[in-house]
């Protein structure tokens, strides 16, 4: 009765109460999607950082209606905004007058919830001038966008300031939309020069109690001025406090250290020495680094800031010696050097370690026994493989993580189409060494998976050529690819018009390589840097010798990136390792959200995130922001891009994690 007594004086007071209570807002993001690319662009965004979104399609018969019930509720007495920011294809895409739209308007007005409006023109009803008075609308691309003081202070402080639109063709329009000059209630973020003044293409305006991020031309998730963009687009949206995080990663392997590789062969081309290269038997070239090439690399990484990493056949060093009279200055060298580099097992003679193969036929294929089953390299034999090289680097004093290996060719792993599975005794081999993230071909296979107790770590080839030495055998090999048979090429690229794309014309071997190969590649590896993408790039020793051709695509990558961000969002460049970690951190991250399994929420300055045990949580939040633990706070996360993130978990005796936003 007593009990009664009190729960009926308590209602009413719980009913006042949530009517002046502090809001609790869901971390978690509404996207209206209309199927357009711009849109797309940020759902990409927000999905490969981690942050939890709610994605309704405009077209879709069976979506909800978005209404005051859809947008929010009351919790435990308390009102909650089920939405922390909202992004949608423009500034109104539910038409004039629209019920769904006055619902959001007054959604955001209540909550203090953000919009992006992902494309729309510039006109008045988004804070800008009609293009025809000092404004501009067309094609973009080449612009030379500049980020605004406003803009430096607020949303893109991470940028160094300049944001050119991409111009890939002068034969294909590539970027598309509106400059205006803003009125009053618009902050002009990010502007570009017309005619003698300047008019804007990504800004903020303030109307009504709302605030749009109003973005006046089209892109896709993969354009530089995008990628460039869309940290800054999500935070502005999240207010700087979301779940997920992101970095620009950069780590280049270099394959087959101490190790010669075999020379493409111009006249045949082939290359000789490899069981696929009719005619080249008694023509077989080898391009190995010499000691002057290794002093070059240590010089340049000092100069670049850049560390490489350096994957090491020890046996194979030793035998090229036995057979170049006993002698190794290159060897000699990087062991001189070995602290200025990561070191990594490659094995100790490059075997091939999956199936026996049968190199009588082109393509290769596995042998097979008497009862008709693949033969295999033997555990023993694996095991050997990575132990040997071990001890032999510990012989020169060369550190290095014994956990992590890249097998030769990636060999071990399943090779599609002639070895659909891995080599059934490289789990035992990997468990024998100790071995933990085992380097795969991200071409192959994209995904993180198992081997064993091992897990993979997905590699991005770069395209400057293992078998190459020089600028004009890389561009001599690069026509052969990538010209038809009509111009002296393979065909390779008429026969597969989905996967690869024919040049126009044969590139010059003298200047093919440095005018057309390196942008191109540089490009590729930068647009991989920009998108949150932590898989380390491979090339091979032979890259780094003669012309030394991988240096230029590194310069233009490394200049480039520093030119355009701010010194707060270096590149990280970190080892195999680390990514294997990042990258199966993500995978349980986004197992738990596809679940439903992660609460996360922010009530005034205090944000809680609960997630399944075991499954820590990608978190961005300011400066100065405080996680709670059993006595007191300890500081959160790395200092990276003018904000504070890193993955977490609960503290000791908790169940969620508990953060403290500053005032």
């Amino acid at each position: 009765m007593a009990a009664t007594a009190l729960l009926s004086v308590a209602v009413p007071a719980a009913t006042a109460h949530a009517a002046t209570a502090t809001p609790r807002v869901d971390l978690k993001v509404l996207v209206v999607d209309d199927g357009g690319s711009s849109v797309g662009a940020i759902t990409a965004e927000l999905r490969d950082t981690g942050v939890p979104y709610t994605r309704v399609v405009l077209g879709s018969p069976t979506r909800p209606v978005i209404n005051a019930a859809f947008l929010s509720d009351t919790v435990d007495g308390r009102p909650r905004a089920k939405y922390q920011g909202v992004v949608l294809p423009n500034e109104n895409p539910f038409g004039e007058g629209s019920a769904e739209m006055t619902a959001l308007s007054a959604y955001e007005t209540t909550y203090g919830i953000r919009q992006v409006d992902a494309y729309t023109w510039a006109h008045p009803g988004v804070g800008l001038d009609y293009t025809d008075n000092g404004g501009y609308s067309g094609t973009l691309d080449g612009t030379p966008a500049t980020v605004t003081a406003a803009g430096k202070a607020g949303p893109f402080a991470y940028l160094g300031g300049q944001v050119a639109f991409e111009d890939n063709s002068p034969l294909v329009p590539e970027s598309y939309g509106f400059m205006g000059r803003p009125r009053a209630g618009y902050t002009s973020y990010l502007d570009a020069p017309v005619g003698s003044g300047r008019a804007s293409l990504v800004g903020e305006y303030t109307h009504d109690g709302r605030s749009e991020l109003v973005v006046t031309f089209g892109y896709n998730q993969y354009q530089r001025q995008f990628r460039l963009l869309a940290r800054g687009i999500v935070d502005w949206l999240t207010q700087g406090v979301h779940l997920g995080q992101s970095r620009n990663y950069f780590a280049v392997h270099v394959d087959d250290v101490f190790a010669p590789d075999a020379r493409w062969n111009k006249e045949l081309n082939c290359t000789p020495g490899d069981y696929a290269c009719p005619g080249g038997e008694g023509k077989e070239s080898s391009i190995r680094m010499t000691a002057a090439d290794a002093q070059y690399a240590a010089q340049w990484q000092t100069s670049k800031n850049f560390k490489l990493d350096m994957l090491f056949n020890g046996g194979a060093g030793e035998e090229w010696k036995a057979e170049n009279g006993g002698v190794d200055a290159l060897t000699a060298q990087l062991v001189a050097d070995r602290a200025q580099y990561r070191w990594m097992n490659h094995t100790y003679t490059h075997p091939f370690l999956g199936c026996v193969q049968d190199t009588t036929t082109v393509p290769w294929t596995c042998t097979k026994n008497a009862q008709g089953a693949v033969q295999y390299m033997s555990r023993a034999e694996i095991a050997a493989q990575i132990r040997d090289n071990v001890n032999w680097a510990a012989s020169k004093g060369i550190a290095l993580d014994r956990t992590e290996i890249v097998t030769g060719e990636h060999s071990g792993l399943k090779t599609a189409p002639q070895q659909p599975a891995d080599n059934p005794n490289l789990a035992g081999a990997f468990a024998d060494n100790g071995i933990k993230w085992a380097g795969s071909d991200n071409s192959r296979e994209p995904v993180q998976r198992p081997v064993g107790a091992a897990l993979t770590v997905p590699r991005h080839p770069m395209n400057v050529y293992y078998n190459t030495g020089t600028n004009a055998e890389m561009a001599d090999e690069y026509n052969w690819i990538y010209t038809s048979r009509a111009d002296g090429g393979s065909g390779v690229c008429e026969d597969n018009p989905a996967t690869s794309t024919c040049l126009p014309a044969p590139l010059d071997v003298t200047t093919g390589y440095l005018d057309h190969i390196v942008p191109a590649e540089a490009r590729t590896a930068l647009r991989h840097v920009l998108a949150n993408d932590p898989r380390p790039h491979y090339v091979h020793q032979s890259n780094l010798a003669e012309d030394r051709t991988l240096y230029p695509v590194l310069n233009q990558v490394l200049d480039t990136y520093r030119s355009l961000y701010a010194p707060s969002a270096p590149i990280v460049n970190q080892t195999m390792k680390d990514t294997g970690v990042e990258l199966s951190r993500r995978a349980a991250w986004d197992k738990a959200l596809a679940a439903g399994q992660v609460t996360a929420y922010k009530i005034g300055n205090d944000v809680t995130v609960k997630a399944p045990a075991g499954v820590l949580a990608p978190i961005t939040a300011p400066n100065g922001t405080k996680k709670q633990v059993l006595l007191g706070t300890t500081d959160f996360g790395a200092a990276y891009a003018g904000n504070l993130s890193g993955w977490t978990g609960p503290a000791l005796l908790q169940s969620a994690v508990s953060l403290r936003l500053p005032s």
